[in-house]
């Protein structure tokens, strides 16, 4: 069935959009709610966690901007709006709530840019579209939490903005192996390039080779 759905896409679905020259790096929504297990919102994606903060590492070595999002709501979530309402579980992320901090490993650097959301996208409501083209980047490199919320609603933004979306899959994770696999599958199909730490690292470091000499 997976090479019958995979042949099918193939006809329609099949294109490449490559790497830019000027990427940047988001880190969607890493804190401590995903990888707390006494939160209900903990997702087992230490492994994604782990290979984000290597690619961070590799962008910071390179000097390409990193940006990190958080959600953060008023107390009575009245910014959150229906979304708020949907999903109560986030009143994990009301202002000042422990499981808002950032997950181990992922304190930005005092030079690197915050973004604090309210809805899945990183760019709704938000200042990154402006930050991104004043840094005049044409990439974005996705990593974060989760495929198939806020990193997809991030990677169909950041294609509708103009950007190529790279989404790397070894640093997103998501509640179940099936909608991260689905989503992952469809982003690549129709919105971005879905690629390997390992790829996205070899760019990098290629990136850090040009600026070094």
């Amino acid at each position: 069935m997976t090479q019958d759905l995979s042949s099918n896409y193939k006809k329609v679905f099949d294109n490449r959009l490559g790497f830019g020259e000027r990427p940047a790096l988001i880190l969607v929504d890493l804190t401590l709610a995903y990888f707390d297990e006494s939160c209900p919102l903990y997702a087992g994606v230490e492994d994604a966690l782990a290979s984000a903060i290597r690619i961070r590492d590799s962008a910071r070595d390179a000097n390409i901007p990193v940006i990190y999002t958080n959600v953060v709501y008023r107390a009575d979530g009245s910014d959150g709006g229906v979304f708020f309402k949907k999903v109560p579980v986030l009143e994990n992320f009301v202002a000042g709530h422990p499981m808002g901090a950032w997950a181990p490993g992922i304190q930005p650097a005092e030079d690197e840019v915050v973004i604090s959301k309210q809805y899945p996208s990183a760019f709704f409501a938000t200042t990154l579209e402006s930050t991104l083209k004043d840094l005049r980047i044409d990439t974005l490199i996705i990593t974060g939490l989760t495929t198939s919320g806020c990193v997809r609603a991030t990677c169909v933004d950041a294609m509708s903005y103009g950007f190529i979306p790279i989404v790397v899959a070894d640093a997103c994770g998501d509640r179940h192996k099936t909608p991260h696999e689905a989503n992952l599958f469809d982003m690549n199909a129709k919105y971005a390039d879905v690629v390997s730490e390992a790829e996205t690292i070899d760019y990098l470091r290629a990136k850090h080779d040009d600026t070094s000499h």
